[in-house]
């Protein structure tokens, strides 16, 4: 497990493609649990260890995850993300690139939970919700549209089902299109960037993801590494 950030009230962690956030039918730990296990042993606390979970990402992605360590923080970080105060950004690798090259998507999607997999429509109809995104392709390496995401609504599998539907499905993302899946179960989409103003200090917290290690995400550790220097050097002045 890797801590990207921890104080008092929060921790976010960078999680791994395949790991839950929360307990699910599966019975697998989910990341929660072991957050708090690290809280314990970190802390040597005794008892039981609190914390919420904010929100989540589905299990074959990756990236940044918040987590409340207080009850203050958890309902002031719900409310947060629930009047999108929470400013997040995704990476994701295409085989293809879309027609525009940025742009917002703007449809309606219905969920079917038998299968696990949400629909794309161009018009409103009965049970369906409204689906808004803005993406970016920032860059391309040999067999790789890189694409940063910002969500405007948050829908089960928008990013992948949208993005299918606009002819770029994600890497690996079998369930919504792509030909190939990758060879540890995931699918390229990462939680990469995180922004909010702290619910305790009032402190704007500005976070990224380390990129995974596998090949085609390397291609663009240049591009990674001069945003973050950007944003290290913007936190120092």
């Amino acid at each position: 497990m890797e801590i990207v950030y921890a104080d008092n009230h929060i921790i976010v962690v960078n999680k791994a493609p395949g790991e839950i956030v929360q307990g699910d039918k599966t019975g697998d730990e989910p990341l929660s649990e072991t957050v708090k296990a690290w809280i314990k042993k970190e802390y040597n606390k005794p008892g039981n260890v609190f914390l919420g979970v904010v929100h989540r990402l589905d299990r074959p992605v990756g990236g940044l995850v918040v987590f409340a360590r207080t009850s203050k923080a958890l309902t002031r970080l719900n409310e947060m993300f629930r009047d999108g105060r929470v400013h997040k950004r995704y990476w994701a690798l295409s085989r293809t690139a879309p027609a525009v090259p940025e742009g917002e998507l703007h449809q309606w999607l219905t969920s079917v939970e038998a299968r696990n997999k949400s629909f794309v429509h161009d018009t409103q109809r009965p049970g369906a919700k409204e689906a808004r995104l803005r993406y970016k392709v920032l860059g391309r390496s040999d067999s790789f549209n890189l694409l940063e995401v910002q969500l405007l609504t948050g829908r089960k599998h928008q990013i992948r089902c949208q993005l299918a539907a606009a002819g770029c499905p994600i890497r690996g993302d079998l369930k919504y299109g792509d030909r190939r899946s990758n060879p540890d179960g995931s699918i390229s989409l990462l939680a990469h960037e995180i922004e909010f103003v702290h619910p305790v200090s009032g402190k704007t917290i500005h976070l990224f993801a380390p990129l995974p290690a596998d090949a085609p995400w390397r291609s663009f550790d240049e591009l990674h590494n001069q945003m973050t220097s950007k944003e290290n050097e913007e936190g120092r002045s």
